[in-house]
């Protein structure tokens, strides 16, 4: 069971003093019973004014930070100690009716499951529609379990991964069409690929690391983006397109969100003179403790 200290360091520079609107901070890990949290500290440099914690309506941690000072630089430092129980495709426990897909969720999940189901991205050539039924297949029964694990790999092995430090994601027709993008651009498409099939689907930004020395992983440095997929027997199943991943292992759940617009680790606002703006940098790194890296 592995032990992990995160740290996450983000700095806003300017060339003149400016003053700086609320922000919004989702840093904080999800506690679950596959990850706790052991310690979990956030320094804001300049001080806020006002610093308070809510839980969204998705139950996701954030830190609300006021300002009454101006200043040349703005900088958050979180840094986690935690415990993290990783979980293979071995742990996907599908229950009977739903092992065979296509299937519907149980009446009582339904109303629940809806949001998460609808679709995000008009697709009005069905082009989208038609890669997620290619996993679909015709002659014989298709294995629920089988079908996205082989979407998981598919975008892993047949699409280009390409680091792109600007806000926002590529629609999922864009990166069919491109067959590259970022972490984040992969967990929309399958998303939207597995609300085409009728399931429940959310995405969810983290952090992810290498559990052994022979496991690389794909969209360290920066927070990594993947999905979640709702099956009955195991809830909400992790699905990380960039790497191949299903399950948990090497993955740090921060914020669940139907949208990606809504699990952004930082947001805000600063007023000043035009230009004073000279950019932003991000420093991530995921240690784990000797003693729990296998080789």
């Amino acid at each position: 069971m592995p032990f992990l200290t995160i740290a996450h360091s983000t700095r806003y520079a300017y060339r003149h003093p400016v003053s700086f609107g609320e922000h919004r901070i989702m840093v904080r890990p999800r506690e679950s019973h596959d990850q706790r949290l052991i310690e979990a500290r956030l320094d804001i440099t300049p001080a806020p004014a006002n610093l308070r914690y809510i839980h969204d309506v998705f139950g996701n941690s954030v830190a609300i930070a006021r300002f009454d000072r101006r200043a040349r630089e703005l900088r958050f430092d979180s840094v986690v100690r935690m415990e993290h129980s990783p979980a293979g495709d071995h742990a996907v426990a599908i229950e009977d009716y739903a092992r065979a897909f296509p299937f519907t969720y149980a009446g009582e999940d339904m109303p629940d499951l809806l949001r998460s189901i609808e679709r995000q991205h008009l697709d009005p050539e069905r082009i989208v529609d038609s890669w997620a039924r290619s996993f679909v297949k015709d002659d014989r029964r298709t294995d629920t379990a089988e079908m996205l694990a082989t979407m998981t790999e598919t975008i892993r092995r047949e699409f280009t991964y390409v680091p792109r430090y600007e806000q926002g994601t590529q629609s999922p027709i864009e990166t069919l069409n491109r067959r590259q993008g970022t972490c984040r651009d992969y967990a929309v498409l399958m998303m939207e690929a597995a609300r085409a099939l009728g399931l429940a689907a959310r995405f969810v930004s983290g952090y992810v690391y290498s559990p052994s020395r022979g496991e690389g992983r794909v969209g360290g440095g920066n927070t990594h983006a993947w999905v979640r997929i709702f099956l009955p027997g195991s809830g909400w199943v992790e699905y990380d397109p960039t790497n191949g991943i299903v399950g948990n292992r090497g993955l740090i759940r921060v914020a669940v969100a139907r949208d990606p617009m809504q699990a952004v680790p930082l947001s805000g606002s600063w007023a000043g003179f035009p230009g004073s703006d000279t950019g932003m940098t991000v420093d991530i790194a995921v240690h784990l403790d000797d003693d729990t890296v296998p080789a």
